[in-house]
């Protein structure tokens, strides 16, 4: 059984015989990016500082020889053969590095359906090069030449191979944009996207029990976190409260459903805000959380929608213990100007 160490934070994780680099990783918690997981694709490449490892069968494409020279890996196929590895992950506090955002990226709109009676789904793919992100972020999108500006919307989904997004837009009462993309926008469609942007990905490492906690479209980035956890055998107890207005608000429970009968340490629960219906919970965050959790001292916490809803869940989870370092909150609407991180939070490959 080998150590493997990252640097620069000095955090360490076990890797067992056998296994590979990525897999003692994604067991540990720490996500890192891959897509092919077989040697081929070179998104999980990062520069061994030292130690020795058995990198396998990988394509020349994926990891140049000029690459090799400088320590670099594909972690999806090396496997320690020293006692200690050391590789080059995150920034000193242990969190991902960030990739840097693109301008313009142009992607083709493949699907489009409606969620709810205000609420529409994207699936777009890119044309080109996909853009590169970590579940919690946003794009922009917009068509400012047509006097449509562009705004910010949460990735619905983990990266995939073919760099497909899935966006999930809100109508806004005089919404220029969101209008746009719910009554002009078609399957067909070429647009630009611009991001990703953000830093709603908490800690990867928490070795934590989890509650998120979504309401209306504030549910996309919980999706796409929730579903990168499960992918890499998070081992702690999820919990997802969405809160709703009414039943007709209520989307993507079929997913959520079928997450659970997977996933025992996973559960969800709906709360209705206007209407009461058998099997929901009934009231805001506020009212329904203290009869759920007696102590949140030791969760992590997710938050993610309207800043008034974000700033009711933080006041209510702090009154049940829940520590400020552990909160993680996405405000929408208070996120339309993306900040670029700078430069040492930066993931360069």
């Amino acid at each position: 059984m080998a150590r493997i160490i990252l640097q620069p934070s000095g955090k360490s994780v076990t890797c067992a015989d056998g296994d590979t680099v990525l897999m003692a990783l994604e067991k540990a918690g720490y996500a890192l990016p891959n897509n092919c997981r077989a040697g081929a694709c070179g998104e999980c490449k990062v520069k061994v500082t030292s130690g020795q490892f058995d990198q396998g069968m990988v394509l020349d494409m994926a990891l140049s020889r000029d690459e090799r020279r400088q320590g670099y890996g594909l972690m999806c196929m090396a496997k320690p053969i020293s006692d200690e590895l050391s590789i080059e992950w995150g920034t000193a506090d242990a969190r991902p590095k960030l990739f840097p955002p693109r301008d313009a990226a142009l992607f083709v709109l493949t699907d489009k359906h409606r969620l709810t009676e205000r609420v529409v789904e994207l699936r777009l793919r890119p044309v080109g090069e996909p853009i590169r992100y970590w579940p919690g972020q946003y794009v922009t999108l917009g068509h400012p030449d047509a006097g449509i500006p562009a705004r910010a919307y949460s990735i619905a989904n983990t990266p995939r191979p073919d760099g497909e997004l899935v966006l999930q837009v809100a109508r806004a009462d005089g919404g220029i944009t969101s209008n746009w993309i719910h009554d002009q926008l078609q399957p067909g469609d070429s647009v630009t996207l611009a991001g990703a942007y953000g830093s709603f990905i908490g800690d990867p490492s928490v070795d934590t029990p989890v509650l998120c906690l979504a309401a209306g479209t504030g549910l996309a980035p919980i999706l796409a976190l929730t579903e990168a956890a499960l992918r890499r055998g998070f081992r702690q107890p999820v919990s997802l409260i969405f809160s709703a207005r009414s039943r007709a608000d209520v989307y993507s429970q079929g997913l959520m459903a079928w997450w659970r009968s997977r996933h025992p340490g996973l559960d969800y629960k709906i709360t209705l805000t206007r209407e009461k219906q058998d099997g929901y919970l009934a009231g805001r965050i506020r009212a329904v959380l203290p009869g759920l959790f007696s102590d949140l001292s030791k969760h992590t916490i997710f938050v993610a929608g309207s800043p008034p809803f974000v700033d009711s869940c933080v006041a209510t989870v702090k009154a049940l213990g829940a520590q400020s370092t552990l909160i993680h909150t996405e405000a929408f609407f208070a996120r339309q100007q993306p900040i670029a991180p700078d430069a040492d939070h930066l993931l360069v490959i």
